[in-house]
């Protein structure tokens, strides 16, 4: 199943003379076999059920090259698959909710926010409130918004990754901090438990990463003839603690693709641990023994999450030119773990 993305966003909020707003648009690429259209959809819509997808299509809401289609209708390669509805996209409609905001630092021109896991940092599909945005719109007044229309947004961090975000209040701030991001002058150091004994002290990982064809819910690296479907990632890691069958390593974004760091150590096999979607949930290393799983499994109840924090954040300031750095402690969750995962090696060493 080969799919793309257009350009564009997701979610586009595109009117056409139908008085349709678009909400999704794929172009199918030139492997695709014919497939039929909610099967299609499936692969790429987060959250979306296959009753939700065949509603909308008896609803006629699907289209495939401008035509209203049924849902068992098959998509070929190169069909432009389109989702229209009468209303614009939830997540252009935002609305102010009074979140609290862990604010680290704050100026007239920005603020860095300690980002809990589990906070949504911009509403999508499935999540159209109750997010970071609508927080800062209810904190804050006239933030500038970026390319994608998202108000004081200059990164993003995932949903289940916990840690650091610079917010930018002014057209200036958001213009001049972008292109730190862009030119890979700023500073972004984030802290993961891994799966497996890490070999070396430290080392860089390069390599393409584009969506995964046979799941489009994750990422993978592209190498070689294929390396042109990804687009170019350096993380740069550093072994922290040897833990047992985990290690604590820092990482360093040279760039910022969507789940580098999660898909650049599965790529070097050390799953994020209990990272879902890309299979760090289970022992991937240790013993067979019904204790040992019981401990995996009481690590992952402590840590319920990808065990990831985005600890350091650094960049010029846009007024001052001035070089700020921030750093956080580790969360609760992810101490508790690793203090776990230090106790076990411990007791390990000592039965030699």
């Amino acid at each position: 199943m080969n799919s793309e993305n257009t350009e564009a966003e997701d979610h586009e909020d595109q009117d056409d003379d139908s008085g349709l707003y678009e909400h999704h648009k794929f172009v199918a690429d030139s492997g695709q076999k014919p497939l039929r259209v909610d099967k299609f959809l499936m692969n790429f819509i987060e959250n979306a059920t296959r009753n939700k997808i065949q509603k909308s299509a008896k609803s006629g809401n699907i289209y495939v090259n401008n035509e209203v289609v049924k849902q068992n209708h098959k998509v070929k390669a190169g069909d432009v698959v389109q989702v229209m509805f009468e209303h614009p996209p939830y997540e252009n409609l935002l609305v102010a909710e009074d979140i609290p905001l862990d604010i680290v630092y704050e100026d007239d021109t920005l603020l860095i926010i300690n980002k809990p896991a589990g906070l949504v940092v911009h509403p999508g599909h499935g999540n159209y409130s109750g997010t970071l945005i609508n927080g800062l719109i209810h904190h804050f007044d006239n933030l500038p918004v970026n390319s994608s229309e998202r108000p004081g947004l200059v990164h993003r961090i995932d949903k289940d990754t916990s840690g650091l975000l610079v917010i930018a209040k002014t057209d200036h701030a958001m213009a001049h901090l972008s292109k730190q991001f862009f030119d890979k002058t700023s500073e972004r150091e984030y802290v993961a438990i891994v799966w497996g004994n890490i070999e070396g002290e430290e080392g860089t990982i390069e390599g393409n990463i584009g969506r995964n064809p046979r799941n489009r819910l994750q990422n993978i690296v592209y190498v070689g003839d294929d390396a042109d479907n990804g687009k170019p990632a350096v993380t740069h890691w550093k072994l922290i603690e040897r833990l047992g069958y985990v290690s604590l390593v820092s990482c360093k974004l040279e760039t910022g693709r969507t789940h580098q760091i999660r898909v650049h150590m599965k790529y070097i096999g050390h799953t994020l641990f209990n990272d879902e979607r890309y299979g760090g949930d289970k022992a991937l290393k240790g013993t067979t023994f019904t204790k040992y799983k019981q401990f995996v499994d009481n690590c992952f109840k402590i840590l319920p999450r990808q065990a990831l924090h985005a600890k350091t954040l650094g960049f010029k300031h846009p007024k001052t030119g001035e070089w700020m750095r921030f750093d956080t402690e580790l969360p609760e969750d992810m101490a508790n773990c690793i203090e776990k995962w230090r106790a076990y090696a411990r007791n390990q060493l000592e039965d030699l």
